[in-house]
């Protein structure tokens, strides 16, 4: 609970208001005194709370019927309701105990499935990306600053002339700083997302095979007769802590059908976009001509290496494997899992996990660099530049106006959170 009617709703139900911060064993009860069930209770008096208002725990049985006991008899007093989602995160962020950067990171820190999702969401919710844009803030109202000082008080002593020609200077390595911060956007979105591996090749080269044993199960049909895959099929794999979707897809050849031409067409659109293509070839098989993927990120791949003779060598493909037997996979599981590492670089750096910060910081960037480019104007323009700059890094953390933007943010979360 979170609000002005948690002591109140204690005192109720509980019959005691509980000693802040320390767990309490309680009888709860509902209106008429029949007994709920009996746990522990917590209290956390505001502001020193989560929301930074009165706020309590109620630990009690997980069976549904004494949940559901519970919310009932909470939800029936009078000023006491359901919360809606992201409800307590949002209270937390309008009570500045939260910034926005920070509340976005405690959800994807709430949904992380993989460590290197949950080292990301850690990250920014201790503070990282917040801290590094308040700097950026601070040093363009810095530069601001220096300006109004030369454009109000130029005629004062103590203030000498051209006193804002030092702050271009440093605005030029803000840009730069903010263009290799948007560039690592990429590295986030793979560790949020999945690193994109497609699987393709020719009919009946052992695709969904793959897939199959990737997953260590049944997720593709697999079967002798050429074009039994039509549509992609997607599994989720975690390597090394790392999310990797693996996506199977129809076969590539020519003189197909209707239908599966158009999966043949999603299949090439799939592998011009993946962060991986794994290209089969069955090695029992005549040599088929390789398709066209417009990708240059390749893991060449030889299927079925068990119907050859023993000693065989790679020739030309970088992995052999036996779906069947299970030959060349933990290879490649090492393989994809070293590329998902490669791709996502150093886990200590700081990047932007939102497509909401790219396209304010694109923005911004564009703002401070129009105050460089026009440097024949006079300061006021400039200096109105900055400003936009300066705002626009603001709206990431809530340093500004941004009340049209709560309602998406915190809709993201989980009820009751």
């Amino acid at each position: 609970m979170s609000g002005s009617k948690v002591r109140f709703a204690l005192e109720t139900i509980a019959g005691v208001l509980p000693e802040p911060r320390r767990a309490t064993l309680a009888t709860f009860t509902t209106a008429d005194g029949a007994s709920i069930d009996s746990g522990l209770l917590l209290f956390f008096p505001g502001a020193a709370s989560f929301t930074g208002e009165d706020s309590a725990e109620f630990q009690v049985h997980g069976g549904k019927a004494v949940v559901a006991a519970l919310l009932e008899t909470l939800t029936s007093l009078p000023g006491v309701r359901h919360a809606d989602a992201g409800e307590f995160t949002r209270r937390a962020f309008l009570n500045g105990k939260l910034d926005l950067v920070e509340s976005e990171a405690l959800a994807d820190l709430i949904s992380a499935e993989t460590e290197a999702q949950r080292r990301l969401a850690l990250l920014n919710a201790d503070g990282a990306q917040a801290a590094l844009y308040s700097a950026w803030r601070g040093r363009v109202i810095s530069a601001m600053a220096m300006i109004e000082a030369e454009l109000d008080f130029a005629d004062e002593a103590d203030v000498p002339e051209s006193v804002a020609g030092g702050v271009w200077g440093d605005i030029g390595r803000l840009v730069e700083e903010i263009q290799a911060h948007i560039a690592g956007f990429h590295r986030s979105e793979i560790i949020r997302d999945g690193y994109d591996v497609v699987i393709v090749g020719p009919p009946n080269a052992g695709k969904s095979s793959l897939l199959n044993a990737l997953a260590r199960r049944d997720a593709a049909i697999v079967s002798d007769e050429p074009g039994t895959t039509r549509d992609l099929v997607e599994v989720s794999l975690d390597i090394d802590g790392f999310k990797i979707r693996v996506t199977d897809t129809a076969g590539m050849r020519d003189g197909s059908g209707k239908v599966e031409a158009i999966g043949i067409e999603r299949a090439r659109n799939r592998a011009k976009s993946a962060d991986l293509v794994l290209l089969l070839s069955d090695l029992s098989a005549p040599h088929v001509e390789t398709p066209e993927l417009g990708n240059s990120n390749i893991v060449r791949i030889g299927t079925k290496c068990d119907l050859l003779v023993d000693g065989l060598g790679k020739n030309g493909f970088d992995i052999l494997v036996s779906s069947r037997t299970g030959r060349g996979i933990a290879e490649l599981l090492r393989a994809l899992g070293d590329r998902a590492v490669i791709a996502t670089g150093d886990r200590g750096d700081v990047l932007p996990s939102r497509l909401r910060h790219v396209e304010l910081l694109r923005d911004a960037a564009a703002g401070l660099q129009a105050s460089l480019d026009n440097d024949g104007r006079g300061l006021e323009l400039r200096a109105d530049d900055l400003r936009r700059g300066a705002e626009r890094i603001g709206r990431i953390s809530g340093a500004v106006n941004v009340e049209d933007m709560l309602d998406v943010i915190f809709s993201q979360f989980c009820i009751g959170k």
